[in-house]
């Protein structure tokens, strides 16, 4: 374990097992190569472009402005990306720095799919083998997605242990990588584990912040007053973030899954109910019981079900620089539904988390003021979902 090595404030680190070192070394050397590299940026700026449909679309939601009064709304429309979310932007990037290391096989880990079928898409357009680990929970919650990744050419293995979930398909994944080195790269989809996933993850994400902070200068001349993105393990919200970091006027929000509610044990709102931990290779904030062991948690969305945070969101909270609020189940279903009506844009739950904050927040301020919501994914995944937690069941 290294002790300097990726370091967000106290946070990041790697701590790993001797034999996955030489793994993430190796990464962390070719990462550092062809960061700067035109030939690998130009490549991947063209599969981004070309393939991916990048730029996304900054769409100013008139409806929603004038509907909840206040402050002006944008949506950053990452829902419009091949494959229905952010996840393509870090996948397509790790995919190349695979190729570029030799590897013919690409392993990751899901939780509502998106992530896992980025992978798939990305494995067969380079022609690679895939593998993705799936809680067994969420193969059944994201039925749909599990179908995709097979269509792709993806093997999926639903995971059992715990509680069949996120967590449980990251620690499969990594125990799958450190057997398969060799010819296997760990496409890791949130900007968590051991260094250098959180840093190499940030980047491929922080095109999502490069584009908004152009686009909101190009529409209205000045920056935003506020970002908001929903949060889980938070790779679209570091992305959404990034490039306003140093903007000390701009707020910072992640959103995070507050389950059932924050006083209840059926929540996954890290940085709310959680405390300092090690865990994935990494030290941040995870949910934990009276024992320090890592929590269970509960989400009704599946790609915010996960105990932990990235650390660097952990640092950004640690100097108060992003704020990290606790959205329920009943808040996020209900901006699920209502996004769908006022702008005819039907947002994955997980950025109807955002969604919900945007429609507290924005009331609340003055009609002079800018709020731009992440829309990180699409929420086709979510409708069979939702209509069960309405009461409703609908085969897919």
């Amino acid at each position: 374990m290294s002790e300097s090595k990726g370091r967000f404030g106290i946070h990041g680190g790697q701590y790993i097992p001797e034999t996955l070192m030489n793994a993430v070394n190796e990464l962390e050397e070719v990462y550092n190569h062809y960061k700067n590299d035109d030939q690998f940026n130009s490549e991947l700026t063209s599969l981004l472009d070309e393939y991916a449909g990048r730029p996304s679309r900054l769409y100013y939601a008139s409806s929603m402005t004038k509907d909840l009064g206040g402050a002006k709304i944008y949506l950053k429309r990452e829902d419009l990306n091949h494959t229905g979310s952010h996840k393509i932007n870090n996948v397509l990037g790790q995919a190349l720095l695979a190729k570029k290391m030799g590897k013919t096989r690409l392993i990751a880990e899901t939780g509502a799919g998106q992530h896992g079928v980025a992978t798939a898409t990305a494995a067969a357009l380079l022609g690679m083998e895939c593998v993705v680990f799936m809680g067994k929970l969420d193969t059944e919650r994201q039925a749909l997605n599990v179908y995709r990744m097979k269509l792709l050419g993806a093997s999926v293995v639903p995971v059992t242990t715990g509680t069949a979930t996120l967590k449980d398909a990251v620690s499969e994944a990594m125990r799958e990588w450190t057997s398969r080195i060799s010819d296997t790269h760990y496409c890791l989809g949130s900007c968590m584990g051991p260094h250098p996933f959180p840093t190499i993850v940030r980047d491929f994400q922080s095109v999502i912040s490069r584009e908004s902070r152009a686009q909101i200068l190009k529409a209205e001349g000045r920056l935003p007053d506020y970002i908001l993105a929903c949060c889980g393990g938070g790779s679209n919200a570091i992305g959404s973030f990034y490039h306003y970091i140093e903007d000390k006027d701009v707020k910072l929000v992640g959103c995070e899954a507050a389950g059932r509610g924050i006083d209840t044990f059926e929540t996954a709102a890290t940085i709310n109910t959680g405390r300092e931990g090690i865990f994935h290779g990494m030290k941040s904030y995870f949910c934990q019981d009276e024992f320090g062991q890592i929590a269970p948690v509960y989400s009704i969305s599946a790609g915010l079900d996960y105990p932990g945070i990235g650390p660097e969101h952990a640092m950004l909270h640690d100097t108060g620089r992003a704020s990290y609020v606790a959205v329920t189940d009943d808040e996020a279903v209900n901006a699920f539904e209502y996004l769908s009506r006022i702008e005819g844009i039907i947002p994955a739950i997980e950025s109807a988390h955002a969604v919900a904050y945007a429609m507290k927040l924005a009331p609340a301020l003055d009609s002079d003021k800018i709020i731009i919501i992440t829309i990180s994914g699409r929420g086709d995944k979510d409708c069979a979902a939702i209509a069960r937690y309405r009461g409703e069941d609908i085969n897919e």
